[in-house]
């Protein structure tokens, strides 16, 4: 019987890190992660940039039972404060479920596992962004108990910008 196991990133295990990139980069390729193939140099430098972020973590789905583990999901995370409530927050700053497996319940299987991590580091919220026409994860969001961000409902809601420098 093949199951599901979601496991922390090491980013300084060779595997975890192949499995992070790899992942990443089939996210990267899909129309609503950009549908262009990362850099070289991002896939040689990303787990060793992350690995001197002491409050970046990344976990990855795992499926198991058969010959080999294979990866399926990934979730990158950074922890920061709420200035609003003085306490941690968790942004999810990436999901990624590997096409193969959309629909299994996997996304939500990483949303959740973030969730308890969050939740057993006195975490006052969970954030993360979602481009306006991707229907699939919005629903997958809005069903996790998630909402537009709004301090007041008559001011509007809050909008995501970049600057690229």
């Amino acid at each position: 019987m093949k199951t599901i196991e979601i496991k922390r990133v090491d980013y300084n295990a060779p595997a975890d890190g192949q499995a992070l990139v790899a992942l990443l980069k089939t996210y990267a390729l899909d129309p609503l992660g950009g549908g262009e193939p990362l850099p070289p140099s991002v896939g040689e430098q990303l787990c060793a940039q992350l690995a001197k972020y002491p409050h970046a973590s990344s976990f990855i789905a795992w499926k198991t039972g058969g010959e080999r583990e294979q990866p399926i999901g990934l979730i990158n995370c950074f922890e920061t404060l709420s200035t609003f409530k003085a306490k941690p927050l968790i942004n999810i700053h990436d999901i990624v479920v590997h096409p193969d497996f959309r629909g299994q319940g996997i996304g939500k299987a990483l949303i959740e596992h973030v969730q308890a991590v969050a939740i057993q580091r006195g975490c006052c919220k969970l954030t993360l962004e979602v481009l306006s026409n991707n229907t699939t994860a919005m629903g997958l969001y809005r069903h996790m108990g998630f909402a537009p961000y709004a301090l007041d409902s008559e001011h509007g809601q809050a909008l995501f910008f970049q600057k690229w420098l």
